[in-house]
C-alpha cells in the first residue's frame, strides 16, 4: 500500500530537483573548430573550457557546436542552442559571415549573443535584430584607422587591397578606403580571393602592376597567408598590413619568413609583456595569459582566445545581475535581464581594454584596445 507521506516527500524532492535543473544558466558556444576558420575557433574553445562552471551561485553549462566556418551550418546551430538547449546567452561565431547569419535566428529567439568575428556590421547599427547581438573584438573600423595612421606617419601615398570574397573582406575594404582617403592615400587596386583557394597569383599580379606603397590584407585566420607569400615570392618591397583576424601562431607557422617585417594593428593580448605597466589592459591580459599557459603550455595564446575570455569576463559580471532581477535561467525574462546587463557594462577591464557599452554600443571598447604590431622571425613586436 503507498504511504502518503512519503509520496509526498518524493514529489517535493522531484519537485525540487526539476527546479534545480531548470535554474542552471547555459550557455551556448557556436564557433569555428574545423573549416578554413579552425586557428580561429580553437583558441577560443580552449579558453572556453577555462570558464568559471558557477556563477552568481548558479552552475554554469557550457555547450559546444563546431560551425565547420559555415554560414549555413551556424544557423543550425543557433537554431539548435535556443530550441532544443534552451541557452541563456551564446558565444560565436569566430568569424563575421557567420556570426551575421545568426542574427535573425538570435533576435527571434530573444538571445543575448557575444560574437567573436571583428567586423563592425555585427553591432551597428543596434536595431532590432543587433538589440540581442553584442561582440569583443576590435571592429574593422578601428583597426583600419590604425593602419592608415601608420601608413600616414611613414610616407605611404598609395595602397592597395586584397582580402576575402565575403562579408568580412567588403567591410574591411570599406573602411580600409575610408581612412585611407581621410589621410590622403589613394586606393589603387582592390582584389579578392576565397577562403579555400589554394592560390593568389592573378590578384597579386594585377596589385602590383599598380605599384603601391603598401598592400593591406583583409582576410582571417591561415588563409590569410597567402597574399603575403605572394607578395614576397615576387619581391614586393612595400609595406605589407594585415587585419588583427590573424593574430594566432597558426598564421604565423603557415606564413614564415614571408610574414617577417609585416604589421597588423592587433590585440595587446598578442604582446601583453611589451605593454607599458599603466595599460589598461596588461594586468587581465597577463593573468589569462598565465593561466592558458599553465594549462596548455607556453606559448599557445592566441587573440581569438582572449575574445572568448572577455565574453567570459563579461557574463561573469552579468549573470549575478540577471539573477538579481528573480528572473529564472531558461526563461525569456532571464535572457532579456542578462541583455540589459551586458549592454550596461561600464568599466569592466578585460584582457583587450576596458568595456564601456551604452544602447548605441555593444562593443565598448576605445583606441586602446588595439596596438601596431610587427612580425619579426615569428614572433610579435610592438612597432614604432
Amino acid at each position: 500500500m503507498r504511504n502518503p507521506v512519503r509520496t509526498a516527500l518524493l514529489g517535493a524532492m522531484l519537485l525540487a530537483l526539476a527546479g534545480g535543473a531548470a535554474a542552471q544558466v547555459k550557455i551556448g558556444v557556436s564557433i569555428s573548430l574545423t573549416g578554413p576558420a579552425a586557428s580561429l575557433g580553437l583558441p577560443a574553445r580552449d579558453t572556453i573550457s577555462m570558464l568559471p562552471k558557477e556563477i552568481g551561485g548558479e552552475k554554469v553549462d557550457y555547450i559546444v557546436l563546431d560551425d565547420a566556418s559555415d554560414t549555413t551550418t551556424a544557423v543550425q546551430n543557433t537554431k539548435k542552442l535556443i530550441s532544443e538547449n534552451h541557452v541563456d546567452a551564446i558565444i560565436g561565431s569566430s568569424i563575421t559571415p557567420n556570426t551575421l547569419a545568426m542574427l535573425d535566428v538570435i533576435a527571434a529567439g530573444t538571445t543575448p549573443t557575444i560574437s567573436l568575428a571583428s567586423s563592425a556590421r555585427i553591432i551597428e547599427p543596434v536595431d532590432a535584430k543587433r538589440y540581442w547581438m553584442f561582440k569583443t573584438p576590435q571592429t574593422d573600423a578601428q583597426m583600419a584607422s590604425a593602419i592608415a595612421e601608420h601608413a600616414s606617419r611613414h610616407g605611404v601615398k598609395t595602397m592597395a587591397f586584397i582580402g576575402q570574397g565575403d562579408a568580412l573582406g567588403e567591410a574591411f575594404y570599406e573602411e580600409v578606403a575610408k581612412f585611407a582617403a581621410l589621410h590622403k592615400i589613394k586606393m589603387v587596386a582592390s582584389e579578392r580571393f576565397a577562403r579555400t583557394d589554394p592560390s593568389v597569383t592573378g590578384q597579386i599580379l594585377k596589385i602590383m602592376a599598380q605599384n603601391p606603397d603598401a598592400v593591406v590584407v583583409g582576410a582571417a585566420g591561415t588563409p590569410a597567408a597567402l597574399p603575403p607569400k605572394a607578395l614576397a615570392e615576387r619581391g614586393y618591397k612595400g609595406l605589407v598590413y594585415h587585419n588583427h583576424g590573424v593574430g594566432n601562431n597558426d598564421f604565423l607557422r603557415v606564413c614564415g619568413k614571408d610574414c617577417n617585417n609585416t604589421y597588423l594593428p592587433a590585440s595587446p593580448v598578442l604582446v601583453a609583456s611589451q605593454l607599458p605597466n599603466d595599460h589598461p589592459a596588461k594586468a587581465v591580459a597577463l593573468d589569462y595569459i598565465k593561466k592558458f599557459d599553465a594549462k596548455y603550455g607556453a606559448g599557445k595564446v592566441a587573440a581569438f582566445g582572449s575574445y572568448a575570455w572577455d565574453a567570459g569576463i563579461l557574463l561573469q559580471r552579468a549573470i549575478p545581475i540577471a539573477l538579481k532581477s528573480n528572473a529564472k535561467p531558461g526563461t525569456p525574462e532571464f535572457r532579456k535581464a542578462l541583455r540589459d546587463a551586458l549592454e550596461t557594462s561600464k568599466d569592466v577591464h578585460v584582457s583587450n581594454g576596458v568595456v564601456n557599452m551604452s544602447p548605441t554600443d555593444h562593443l565598448g571598447l576605445d583606441q586602446r584596445a588595439r596596438v601596431m604590431v610587427k612580425i619579426e622571425n615569428g614572433k610579435w613586436v610592438i612597432a614604432p
